[in-house]
């Protein structure tokens, strides 16, 4: 039986047999891991089928415990090195402590702080190693961050992920520009600990505080890697605002250790940014495409996503064809579809109070109605009758005082807050309805105006619906 052996450490570990062997779900790794319990309490118990990563396992972890640092520690092994016992540090993933925020995209105080107290925990990790009395002789597969590597986990986006959508591309070119990177990547400081699989499914919350996991796969590397793969982990949902404040709390933790300059670290970030994004998609198809793992599959929307704000936000034209090939990539329909239905369309209504607040077809039932009826109205006058709010001579009038302008300011702030806040939670609807007397002037003229402010500051559809003059219109995205 394949736990027997689980069961012989337990029992010699704590004089008594196991009352019962649970094996817990499994996530990417081909490690199987069981909880054990008896009257020597609880114990996780580990299968690997690896020996050389068990043992890098079992390396880092006793000189991470020499370090006081919070690790599980480990209490027997198997003569093989096939089978050992850790402490039981509970259920709790990081991942799933936070879940309401990456779901909302709005992290509350407590989410906020375990992600926090896990950015100021990661430099003890990483400069525990910068010296010379941290030992990487058992790292595996690499000791350390180098070109070969580098170039192995770019092969494996081009061979896993970039050849299984059919996109063609010139590979001759595309080496020339992943030796680029590579040569970019390769000028960062080597000389820390790299967890390099560090994301929130490797930290464990026990008893309020973060515990690290799963560092088989480190290596002596770059500190801006373990950065990157947690701040742009595929499904993390984390906002630029909260990964800048997340940023800062690293940085001021790892300057207890060596100088680090602001603006050179986030210049070297971007690069493993990219870098790591497209080592997650090589690992999504592999285990997506090939393996036939729907749950990595789920995720490529997201790395995708990662990928489509991090080419807008700056291109990296120094990869010419890379870049090329990235924008062809995230534009591809099976991306896109995916992408426009979670898209933001904000629908904007002029209508006349007497003939009832518009309807909201989408069912959200939320929204805003602005009344319009405090601003002055040209409708009192004869003249402006036959005019609506899209006509010169309506204009003129109500612009005259101003009170219009100050009215819509007020309006601008509490919906371009909205749209902002709508667009990071991956909502699709918001509804803005101006409405006044007969539906025609003020209303109008404030709802023209709105649709005009969105689409020009925000990359969202806009439909704009004057409903008492039956006149519709469309400002695509951008």
């Amino acid at each position: 039986m394949e736990t027997t052996v689980l069961k012989e450490l337990y029992t010699n570990y704590c004089g008594s047999e196991p009352e019962k062997i649970d094996e817990l779900p499994s996530s990417g790794s081909n490690r199987r891991y069981f909880r054990i319990t008896g009257d020597g309490g609880s114990i996780i118990g580990v299968l690997g089928n690896n020996l050389q990563e068990n043992e890098a396992f079992l390396d880092f972890d006793r000189q991470f415990m020499e370090k006081a640092l919070p690790v599980p520690e480990v209490l027997a092994v198997s003569p093989d090195h096939m089978a050992y016992l850790q402490v039981d540090l509970g259920d709790t993933l990081l991942f799933n402590a936070i879940e309401k925020g990456r779901l909302t995209h709005v992290f509350s105080p407590m989410e906020k702080q375990l992600l926090e107290q896990t950015m100021r925990r990661l430099p003890d990790f990483q400069f525990a190693a910068s010296n010379d009395q941290f030992d990487f002789s058992k790292c595996f597969p690499a000791k350390e961050f180098d070109r070969r590597s580098i170039m192995w986990d770019l092969n494996y986006f081009k061979y896993c992920f970039l050849k299984a959508t059919g996109l063609e591309f010139e590979e001759n070119l595309l080496e020339d520009d992943f030796n680029r990177l590579a040569d970019t990547l390769l000028k960062a400081d080597c000389d820390t600990f790299m967890y390099r699989d560090f994301q929130s499914r490797n930290v464990m919350i026990h008893n309020g505080e973060p515990w690290f996991i799963d560092f088989q796969g480190g290596r002596k590397g770059p500190c801006q890697y373990d950065v990157a793969s947690f701040l742009w982990q595929a499904k993390a949902n984390f906002s630029s605002e909260l990964r800048k404040e997340l940023i800062d709390e690293y940085i001021r933790s790892a300057r207890r250790y060596r100088d680090i300059d602001k603006a050179h670290f986030m210049d070297t970030l971007r690069q493993f940014v990219l870098f790591r994004t497209m080592q997650v998609l090589g690992a999504y198809g592999f285990r997506g495409y090939f393996e036939k793992k729907p749950h990595f599959m789920q995720s490529v929307p997201f790395a995708i996503a990662n990928l489509r704000a991090l080419l807008a936000e700056k291109p990296f034209y120094e990869y010419p064809y890379l870049q090329e090939l990235l924008q062809r990539l995230v534009d591809l329909k099976q991306f896109t579809s995916d992408l426009e239905k979670r898209q933001l369309t904000v629908r904007v209504i002029s209508f006349a109070y007497k003939k009832g607040i518009p309807y909201d077809p989408t069912g959200n039932g939320g929204g805003f109605v602005f009344d319009c009826r405090a601003v002055n109205n040209p409708g009192k006058y004869d003249r402006y009758k036959p005019f609506t709010g899209l006509d010169r001579q309506v204009i003129d009038f109500l612009e005259a005082d101003g009170e219009v302008f100050d009215f819509l300011e007020h309006c601008y702030a509490l919906v371009d807050a909205a749209t902002r806040r709508y667009i990071d939670r991956g909502f699709t609807n918001l509804y803005v309805a101006f409405g006044c007397t007969g539906g025609q002037h003020r209303s109008v003229y404030c709802a023209q105006h709105m649709a005009e402010h969105l689409n020009k500051l925000f990359n969202v559809k806009v439909e704009l619906i004057h409903r008492e003059q039956d006149i519709e219109q469309l400002f695509p995205r951008r």
